[in-house]
């Protein structure tokens, strides 16, 4: 205890932070282990003996993780939890969550199980002064220590830019005894030297996720129900203060009581002497209070402890204790739409401290959150449900599979499989089908003395359902642990007994879990006694219902020399079942042979596979899988590791051993694989054909139900045949109806906007807004001014909108400018110039060309002569040379009609008798000095034209060899070109016998003649196949990034790899991939009301019924291979989206018209293009560029481009346009100067709107019909609202998770969320969140807008 109390002495006297020395000891020299280097690694459990309790569980072992973070259990994949909120699905220990990385040694991770009495007296001593009344006499055991040493963030390093040099150094250890445990974070001075982290999908736009501080416990028992959680801090402003502030007296550190043999539902912070570094502020208001920024007493604000949750506050001793309830700004419900559960645990001195549960109801993604009543008589023992937050299937049938039926429960509801499917109910397969799987496998082995390593080598399973043959190959395993790895037939058992068939009253593995579950399979060697983990992870049902698998190995396993072989006899397998876990422990022998000697060994295994089951059914408590026959192979040539099984799963009766097994359940049948096997009495069966499969003499074929009727497509539906079964979907303007049958109408027609019977004014003047109460809301046009059911034309005119060199002309709801006579423009602006159009006789006597056109100019320029119209007249002759000549009616000279000085002039005709010639011939005549094309040649090129005057499709240099290909007006198609002496290309129109460009090809020929032929090393191009389908493999010019794409050319999540290394993107047991068919490059939206959205490679599509989220008939709208979109905007008058690239650094826009194809207007001059806005009046879109620090516009085809802005700027990011009154907005997220900013669209009258209270504001929005500027704060996590002159600033929400986009319409703003990955719904009014939609495919989300079905804004 000496070294501490001197430790608590010193800093109590001077208020001093916690010095290094004041961390716990550690490193090699106390015998710690290292966690290897790398991204995202995890140690082996580390077994505690004896086992701590940790949120009312014994902890038996402990997983240190390189992203700060430990647990009860080995980690997920970064990308589930890294960047997510909490609660984590997992139950974690947090000292500072975030994506961290110690590749190429930056750094050590340190970690060991200890029970020396220098640490144990250190530990108690920090915990007695954190909990000095209830931990006074309590003394550690054993404690676990984990040291993160000055580790880095993970950044993506380039050639330009080195590794960071800021380095975070922080501690946690867990102290514990028989009956409490208590966890300790140590966060020394100067120790934190970032506070967040860049998510991997950001590419180049700047974001950074503050670092999780805190507790989560995990998945609770109830399955309708998040885990709850602790939060220390969240915020930067809270992560700041962690080395500054304290619960035990010591700045720097904090301690927290996490277990304890009496019941302990929640994490108890330390409540010893408050410490702040400059040993004056109070605590709580130092990290968790906002000033009052407003200058009006109504919006006061002070930030919530948390976000869905809550962040540590903690009782002082004396008046100044603060109360820990959060003041909420006035006018909004203290909730904020959102379900709580909250548990005040009085102590000893009357004060309170709070935990929440998981996130709201909304947010949870089938978990429910927790009701509270605020109530005088609050009884802080009882958790209770909202009987208003129960799930429903009218409400949520969605989740459950199209093959399945939804059913209420007095709690939720569960999904069931229909007659001839099996599954969970929320994925449904067809019984007796064949099923296939795809994975990727990563191992980190000790095998022998040899360390080995391996990352996302192919897994393929391809199961026959009818007999349960299971058929398992593994790609790419370096040969030593690929041949160690075969024994090990557990890793494809567990497609075994996934789709084993049936005995009768039996349940296979797929029927319980479906496609989403976790095994943690434990495997002991003997004699050796070698452990290996074994970590496979479902993620669901992919294309064509193909399950999706990750697995993980890692430990150690036995050498295996070269040419043994590895038989494993049949054997039976228990399983114990319980609501959410499946267990099964074995001894199993296997048998090594070389040759005529053979040897037999053994090992042990135990395994879990956990599972989100339905609560309401009944399950066995145990089954006996039966492997009839065990294959196990490592073919050399090939480099595939195989496993095949043959299995069935019955009940585990004690006469199971020995009873005779049918044969439909060892595989000895003789039925097809389109038939199912039904087993009689004893050994009879019978085949019968699958679900959807007739018998055809001895076979089996597939039934066409929509054909035939037997469909149960509902009303306005559409049925689709497949393979064994069929689909139904909604006809074009209808959506699924509430029972998931039948289809109905996506306009209802009891809505009062639809039918006519609502009060407002006529739909010239006002529109309707549906609501859910029936009575719907009325909003004046843009134009019009009124409370909706009287609307009055506003004069627009009285605002001098006009050009000053314009006459303005209001109309009713609009008005129009006009310029001035002898001034030429748009009536916004104006410009003087002639009021007569000149035609170009009349322009080139006015502008003279410096020589006339034709074979032999003169070195003076010509005045061409016109008639009374102002045509060419016919003949001309050079008034200084006496040259004449003839002309045609583009006044272009006629070969072989000149005439020398002083002879005969040629005779014309008129210019409508004189033959025109078409370009080629032009050309012919007078040609250029170099070929058309990227790839010019030295001398001029004579062009060949065909008998009617076009351009031959195959142009050839005369004198240089060279050969290539020309569209109609005769510019070279890019990368056509071929080298003298070689094969000329070939062009044309396709012959009938050839097939037209596939969808590869069209995309490659567009990228190349959007790079001008030559694309550079670090531009991407498609690699196309000789059929012209994409290639399995893409990679990214000489980058060395890789990644394989499916048939449409979309990468396979996953799979891209870094330099060095190629991912093998070719299956080995996967039958071949169905070549693709075009694509339509935009799929046109319905009519109505939608937001686009961003989404990396696609722009998503989401429908609005009234304020509400569509989400079933959400899609994508259109794909982008290759792109990452941040910035989008609607132009609602040529119906054409915009948006900004930063992966291809461009600006490009698309026709919502069917089939459009995409278009690039700014393709040069951008580094990160992010924020974009278009005005639909002046024809102009704005946009960010927060790599050069600029603000710019540019006409809607690109033209006209100019800077507006490129001073005082930092990270510009949002920016938004008010087309009626002509200004524009934008966002500057400066970490030291945040600010809003607001000029004129021409860049006058520059001046910061907003620059108190704000942090990092990502998104911005105009709403043109409130007139109100909002965003949405990353920082402080405010969505806040203001009139365009600054006044009149309110607080909406302040409770946002990390927004990045926000768009607005009618009563509600939709934002899009990184913490999410979604889209997250708003009310304007309560502030309160009233839905969200998740894509299926999670990733980042960036920019979002409205599209409404007219013009927000005045017409010209």
């Amino acid at each position: 205890m000496r070294a501490v109390a001197a430790v608590l002495a010193a800093a109590l006297a001077v208020g001093a932070a916690l010095p290094r020395p004041g961390l716990l000891p550690h490193g090699p020299a106390r015998g710690d282990a290292r966690l290897r280097s790398g991204d995202d690694e995890s140690s082996p459990g580390v077994p505690l003996r004896p086992a701590p309790r940790l949120y009312g569980r014994a902890a038996r072992r402990l997983y240190v993780g390189t992203n700060g973070v430990i647990s009860t259990q080995d980690f997920p994949r970064e990308t589930q939890y890294v960047d997510d909120d909490f609660p984590t699905d997992f139950p974690v220990i947090a000292p500072f969550l975030a994506d961290l990385d110690t590749s190429g040694d930056r750094g050590n991770i340190y970690y060991r199980q200890d029970n020396s009495p220098d640490v144990l007296d250190q530990a108690a001593g920090y915990i007695q002064a954190g909990f000095p009344r209830t931990a006074s006499s309590f003394v550690p055991t054993n404690a676990f220590i984990a040291t993160w040493e000055d580790v880095g963030a993970y950044q993506e390093l380039s050639q330009d830019t080195g590794p960071s040099r800021k380095l975070n150094t922080f501690q946690a250890a867990m102290a514990y005894n028989n009956e409490d445990t208590y966890v300790i974070f140590f966060y020394p001075e100067g120790s934190l030297q970032f506070l967040g982290t860049r998510p991997k999908e950001s590419y180049n736009v700047q974001l950074e996720l503050p670092a999780r501080v805190g507790f989560s416990w995990g998945d609770g028992d109830d399955p309708k129900r998040d885990g709850l959680f602790h939060s220390l801090a969240s915020s930067e402003p809270a992560l700041r203060n962690l080395e500054r502030e304290s619960n035990t007296g010591v700045p720097g550190v904090w301690v927290f009581h996490v277990g304890s043999v009496a019941p302990l539902e929640h994490v108890e912070p330390g409540a010893g002497p408050v410490r702040h570094a400059s040993g004056s502020a109070d605590y709580t208001r130092t990290l968790y209070s906002r000033a009052n920024h407003y200058s009006h007493a109504d919006h006061a604000s002070t930030e919530l402890p948390a976000q869905h949750g809550s962040e540590t506050t903690h009782p002082d001793h004396g008046p100044r204790s603060p109360a820990l309830q959060g003041i909420v700004p006035k006018g909004l419900p203290a909730s904020l739409g959102q379900e709580r559960s909250r548990r005040l645990h009085p102590d000893g001195d009357g004060s309170a401290r709070q935990s929440y549960s998981a996130n709201p109801s909304f947010y949870s993604s089938g978990h429910h959150g927790v009701g509270v009543e605020e109530d005088v008589h609050f009884n802080p023992d009882v958790f209770t449900y909202s009987a208003a937050s129960r799930e429903t299937c009218a409400q949520h049938h969605e989740r459950c599979s199209p093959h399945a039926f939804c059913t209420d429960y007095a709690t939720g509801i569960c999904c069931h499989c229909r007659a001839t499917y099996y599954g969970n109910g929320r994925q449904c397969l067809p019984e007796g089908a064949v099923h296939r799987l795809n994975g990727k496998v990563s191992g980190s082995l000790m095998v022998g003395q040899a360390s080995i390593r391996f990352q996302d080598v192919d897994l393929h399973a391809y199961i026959v359902g009818s007999d349960g043959r299971a058929y398992t190959a593994i790609s790419g395993v370096p040969q030593p642990a690929a041949r160690a790895l075969l024994p090990l037939l557990p890793i494809g058992g567990l497609f075994a007994w996934l789709f084993a068939p049936e005995e009768p009253g039996s349940e296979n593995g797929f029927s319980i879990t479906g496609a989403e579950f976790t095994q943690n399979l434990e495997v002991t060697f003997y004699p050796g006694e070698e452990t290996v983990h074994i970590t496979q992870t479902a993620e669901g049902l992919g294309a064509d219902n193909y399950l999706s698998l990750k697995t993980r190995i890692q430990g150690q396993v036995p050498f295996l020399p070269e040419n043994i072989a590895v038989h494993i006899a049949p054997y039976k397998e228990l399983y114990h079942y319980s609501s959410s876990a499946v267990t099964s422990s074995a001894q199993r022998e296997y048998v090594l042979m070389a040759g005529t000697a053979n040897r037999t060994l053994s090992y042990r295994l135990r395994q879990n596979i956990t599972f989100s089951g339905c609560p309401h059914t009944r399950l066995l408590a145990r089954q006996r899988l039966s492997v009839a026959r065990a294959f196990t192979l490592y073919d050399s040539q090939e480099h595939v590791l195989r496993y095949a099984l043959a299995a069935h799963i019955g009940s585990a009766g004690d006469n199971a051993e020995n009873s005779p097994v049918n044969p439909c359940h060892d595989s000895t049948h003789t039925c097809e694989a389109t038939a199912r096997c039904q087993p009689g009495t004893g050994m009879e069966y019978t085949c019968e054909c699958a679900a959807g499969y007739r018998r055809d003499g001895r076979g089996c074929r597939d039934v066409d139900e929509c054909a035939e009727g037997l469909s149960q497509c509902g009303p306005f539906t559409v049925c689709l045949n497949g393979p064994g079964s069929y689909r139904c979907e909604c006809r074009s303007g209808y959506r699924p109806a509430e029972d998931g049958q039948g289809c109905v109408s996506l306009a209802p027609v009891s809505n009062p906007c639809e039918d006519g019977s609502h009060p407002c004014a006529p739909g010239d003047r006002a529109r309707c807004l549906p609501r859910a109460g029936g009575r719907p809301a009325c909003e004046c046009l843009p134009g019009y001014t009124g409370d909706g059911i009287n609307c009055s034309d506003v004069d627009e005119c009285a605002e001098n909108l006009c050009h000053p060199a314009a006459v303005c002309y209001n109309t009713p709801g609009s008005f129009s400018c006009r310029c001035h006579p002898g001034y030429e423009g748009d009536g916004f602006q104006c410009m003087q110039g002639s009021t007569q159009r000149l035609t170009p006789c009349q322009h080139e006597q006015l502008y003279p060309r410096e020589v006339p056109p034709g074979p032999s100019p003169v070195s003076n320029g010509h005045v061409p002569q016109c008639d009374e119209e102002g045509r060419y007249r016919p003949l001309q002759c050079h008034s200084s040379t006496g040259h004449c000549w003839c002309v045609d009616a583009a006044g272009q000279e006629i070969a072989g009609t000149r005439t020398a000085p002083g002879s005969m002039p040629p005779r014309c005709g008129t210019p409508e008798s004189v033959q025109q010639l078409t370009p080629c011939e032009h050309e012919r005549l007078y040609p250029r000095e170099v070929p058309p094309g990227p790839s010019p040649v030295g001398n001029g090129h004579v062009p060949q034209c065909d008998e009617e005057g076009r351009y031959r499709p195959l142009q050839c240099h005369s004198s240089t060899g060279h050969c290539w290909c020309v569209d109609t007006s005769g510019q070279e198609i890019a990368g056509t070109r071929t080298a003298p002496g070689s094969t000329p290309p070939h062009c044309g129109t396709p012959e009938p016998t050839e097939r037209p460009h596939t969808m590869c090809e069209r995309w490659r020929q567009s990228l190349l003649e959007h790079y001008g032929g030559s694309p550079r090393s670090d531009q991407y191009v498609p690699q196309c196949d000789m059929q012209g389908n994409f290639s399995p493999l893409q990679c990214h010019g000489d980058s060395g990034y890789c990644w394989c794409v499916d048939e449409s050319g979309r990468e396979i999540q996953g799979t891209r790899s870094e330099p060095g290394s190629t991912p093998p993107c070719l299956p080995s047991v996967a039958p071949p991939s169905i070549w693709p068919s075009p694509r339509p490059d935009v799929s046109p939206p319905a009519t109505g009301t939608f937001l686009l959205y961003a989404q990396g490679q696609q722009i998503g599509y989401l429908p609005l019924n009234g304020t509400r989220l569509q989400k079933e008939a959400a899609k994508t709208l259109l794909s982008l291979h290759g792109s990452i979109v941040v910035g989008i905007d609607y132009d609602c008058r040529e119906k054409t989206i915009y948006w900004t690239d930063v992966a291809g650094r461009t600006i490009s826009r698309a026709s919502l018209e069917p089939g459009a194809e995409p278009e690039t207007i700014i393709n040069s001059g951008l580094i990160s293009p992010e924020g974009l806005a278009v005005d639909h009046l002046r024809r102009a879109v704005f946009w960010t560029d927060s790599g050069l620090d600029k603000i710019e516009r540019a006409r809607l085809d690109g033209a006209e481009r100019r800077v507006l802005f490129d001073t005082d700027l930092v990270n510009p990011r949002a920016i938004a346009v008010d087309p009626v009154r002509g200004n524009l907005y934008w966002t500057d997220w400066n970490r030291e100067a945040p600010k809003i900013e607001t000029s004129t669209v021409n860049g006058a009258n520059r001046r910061v709107l907003v620059n108190k209270d704000i942090g990092l504001p990502n998104g911005l929005t105009f709403n043109p019909f409130s007139k109100l500027l909002c965003w949405a704060d990353a920082g402080t996590k405010y969505l806040e609202c203001t009139f365009p002159d600054g006044t009149g600033r309110r607080v909406i929400q302040n409770n946002l998770n990390y927004p990045f986009s926000i768009t607005s319409y009618a009563d509600h703003f939709y934002h899009t969320d990184w913490r999410r990955d979604g889209v997250i719904a708003i009310d304007k009014e309560t502030g309160s969140f009233t839905d969200e939609y998740l894509p299926e495919q999670r990733s980042h989300l960036y920019g979002i807008t409205a599209v409404y079905p007219y013009c927000p804004g005045a017409r010209k």
